[in-house]
């Protein structure tokens, strides 16, 4: 399990426990949070899971793929901690992840 925070445009914040295997967006729309709307379902074809990773979290997770830089690049005010919640499969590599969940998602 992983404590994913997630910090929402609101100032809210909240923490999940994630299992391993489940990506970042899995554990948002399981826990019923707004902003992360995952119209695609995790297929990396909508961008709307769009969040801003913690750069300390970065090497927890594989690099982007060309499909995920290519929606990013469309999409509106990304950043260079820009990711797609749905790329982002948890793996035990790290206790704790924080990630901040923009305006642009609803």
């Amino acid at each position: 399990m992983t404590i994913v925070r997630y910090r929402l445009s609101s100032g809210s914040v909240h923490e999940v426990d994630v299992s391993d295997g489940q990506s970042v967006m899995e554990g948002s729309v399981q826990s019923n949070l707004p902003g992360i709307v995952a119209d695609c379902g995790g297929s990396c074809s909508c961008a709307t899971c769009h969040v801003y990773l913690d750069p300390e979290c970065a090497a927890a997770f594989d690099p982007p793929s060309d499909e995920e830089r290519e929606l990013l690049e469309f999409t509106e005010g990304t950043r260079t901690t820009s990711r797609l919640a749905c790329q982002l499969i948890l793996r035990g590599e790290c206790p704790e992840i924080g990630v901040m969940v923009p305006d642009s998602n609803n």
